[in-house]
């Protein structure tokens, strides 16, 4: 579980979930100095990169919205984009009222990865590992969030959006949408690491096809593989009808209903049951039940006796 430790300031080695946003806690970061990784270096390079936005609301329902925005590139991250998204994890770390998030892409598309303009400039190899290296840690405090995220596919996810799609705990494809690995026709490999949580989403015999193969996969054969866990129906003509957006928000709220500690365990022990040994795990799991156990949620639900309602 190394790789998944970092160092507080007494120099003692946490088991990453110990650091779970939590207002005022310090997040614990992938890489270190050591291994060439200066956040602040990185960000003003990418920052030279300009153009779209990434896009943040945060709803009193305790559900966000996190929007890709720049349609003239059909969403493509540009440099200052990557900060920006990393930014904006920071602020969804420290919502204490968070309980879902929904990923989605301006304009009806979600988005074709990376700015071709973006990626020429930092062509290098030491300056795509730092890109490689921001993108996997601001991808995985993404997924590590304690809110129960989903993305929203419309139009398509090609490349570094189809690996943005990973960074979530579902997957909600439109009608017509297509998730696309298309790396290999770039003559790469997947960098922000869309490999290895493909791999947990799908098992490793579908990944090697969708990536091998940089598989066009739409809503049938996303729900195949088990890389779509829902489709959205198109509902234009019908008068007054939900938007996508507002139907991944019905979507989630199974999963988001309830008192926010209650939601926010939930997401921290599987997590942990995903992430670490089987008995680091464990014992996450009784700290996190800890917090829950007698807490207000847990005596209205003794009272009201709803256990089997």
């Amino acid at each position: 579980a190394g790789s998944f430790c970092c160092w507080n300031n007494n120099r003692v080695s946490i088991p990453v979930f110990n650091l779970l946003p939590t207002s005022g806690r310090r997040r614990c970061c992938l890489y270190s100095s050591t291994q060439g990784f200066n956040q602040e270096e990185i960000r003003q390079k990418l920052r030279a990169f300009p153009g779209g936005s990434v896009d943040l609301l945060k709803q009193d329902s305790g559900v966000a919205v996190l929007t890709v925005n720049n349609p003239a590139r059909m969403n493509a991250f540009s440099g200052s984009m990557m900060v920006d998204l990393e930014e904006k994890v920071s602020q969804l770390e420290n919502w204490t009222e968070g309980k879902g998030l929904v990923v989605r892409g301006a304009a009806e598309t979600f988005c074709s990865g990376s700015d071709l303009n973006a990626v020429r400039a930092i062509s290098s190899p030491q300056d795509g590992m730092k890109m490689c290296m921001f993108m996997q840690d601001a991808l995985t405090r993404l997924l590590r969030l304690p809110l129960v995220s989903v993305a929203l596919v419309e139009g398509r996810a090609l490349g570094g959006g189809a690996e943005l799609t990973t960074a979530c705990d579902f997957r909600l494809m439109a009608t017509g949408s297509v998730i696309q690995f298309v790396h290999k026709h770039m003559g790469l490999v997947p960098g922000w690491g869309g490999a290895a949580r493909l791999v947990h989403i799908v098992g490793s015999q579908n990944a090697l096809k969708l990536l091998g193969g940089a598989v066009k996969v739409d809503p049938e054969r996303g729900l195949d593989v088990g890389l779509a866990d829902g489709v959205l129906e198109a509902d234009e003509d019908t008068p007054g009808a939900s938007t996508p957006v507002q139907q991944a928000e019905d979507w989630l709220r199974r999963y988001t209903e309830g008192p926010v500690p209650v939601i926010q365990a939930v997401k921290k022990v599987v997590l942990a049951g995903r992430e670490l040994p089987l008995l680091e795990a464990l014992r996450m799991e009784k700290e996190v039940f800890g917090t829950v156990w007698g807490a207000p949620a847990n005596l209205q639900a003794l009272a009201s006796k709803s256990k089997h309602k």
